[in-house]
């Protein structure tokens, strides 16, 4: 039996768990979870989430990271989440999240949530949440200044000027023409737009405006689970960048992911996501990220390390990354 203050575990429900006058746009159904018991919770894959033929890594971390926080006290909010990426995702069937408490203090808790498909453990994360405390602020970084994202043209928009571009060679001009360019549940404006083939040549590094599509609750945790799930959009393979070459195919693979959440946010107002990558070597490439406000306040910090592969052939499978 679970406690009366419980009872609302047994509805599906998506990360605030409020009542919205309208449905909840697509990102927060990617995020929406089923509990199956106060620390065990199912998700899926749904229909138009982005795949790329294998469960989407921001997709682990979002639907994790709210396993998680529906155990918490609301009044702690998420601050960090280190995660690791063991196994290459299957989208035909759910993930099961178990949740461990790990800590539960005054101030702070910290939660461990294993991702499971088929009996394996494909993806480990830990986070901390902290009760809001007044303490000392200070930024030493500044937003880098760039156009404002209502000037710029849409991650789809970029995509269909490739299909149409006398100047791009024309296998690969068709290439793009039949692949399916779904709209991701999160709008990207690019500050530099590049209409270059996918083989060429460029310096590893990125900037882009981002944020979700559609209304969101207030709910502080439903916003750090979205910028979560978009923190690994396009973030590992700025890598690949200065390596590309004509008949070359690669692929990033997350291996891990963390993040540090700074200051409050929202995820459905633009936020400037700056990205580098300093070094790659052995395979392995590192990446750093800062996603600043509009006001130039620096709310999320990130990192990741990715694996870089050169293949004649990629085709994501079920089973080991490595």
């Amino acid at each position: 039996m679970l406690m009366s203050h419980h009872c609302s575990l047994l509805e599906r429900n998506t990360i605030s768990d409020k009542d919205l006058e309208t449905p909840p746009c697509l990102v927060e159904r990617i995020l929406s979870l089923d509990p199956l018991d106060l620390n065990l919770f199912r998700g899926y894959t749904i229909p138009n989430a982005p795949t790329f033929g294998k469960v989407f890594g921001g997709q682990l971390v979002g639907q994790a990271l709210a396993a998680a926080t529906k155990t918490v006290d609301f009044t702690k909010i998420v601050h960090n989440l280190h995660s690791y990426f063991l196994l290459v995702g299957d989208i035909t069937i759910p993930i099961l999240y178990e949740v461990n408490h790990l800590r539960d203090g005054n101030n702070f808790a910290t939660r461990r949530v294993d991702a499971r498909q088929k009996g394996k453990t494909i993806f480990i994360l830990f986070a901390s949440f902290q009760r809001e405390q007044q303490g000392f602020d200070h930024q030493e970084s500044n937003m880098p200044h760039m156009s404002p994202p209502e000037t710029l043209v849409t991650r789809e928009e970029m995509l269909q000027r490739r299909i149409t571009d006398p100047l791009l060679p024309r296998d690969y001009r068709n290439k793009v023409a039949i692949e399916n360019i779904t709209t991701w549940p999160i709008d990207i404006r690019f500050c530099e737009p590049n209409y270059s083939t996918e083989q060429t040549k460029s310096p590893p590094r990125l900037n882009y405006w981002f944020r979700a599509r559609g209304k969101l609750s207030d709910d502080q945790a439903l916003h750090r689970c979205v910028v979560a799930f978009a923190s690994d959009l396009i973030f590992a393979c700025i890598g690949l960048n200065p390596h590309r070459r004509k008949g070359m195919s690669a692929a990033a693979l997350s291996l891990d992911h963390s993040l540090w959440f700074h200051r409050p946010l929202r995820a459905d107002d633009w936020l400037l996501f700056v990205m580098v990558n300093p070094t790659s070597f052995q395979s392995r490439g590192l990446t750093r990220g800062e996603m600043f406000n509009r006001k130039g306040e620096l709310v999320v910090s990130l990192t990741q390390e990715a694996l870089l592969k050169e293949a004649l052939t990629i085709k994501p499978i079920f089973g080991a990354k490595l």
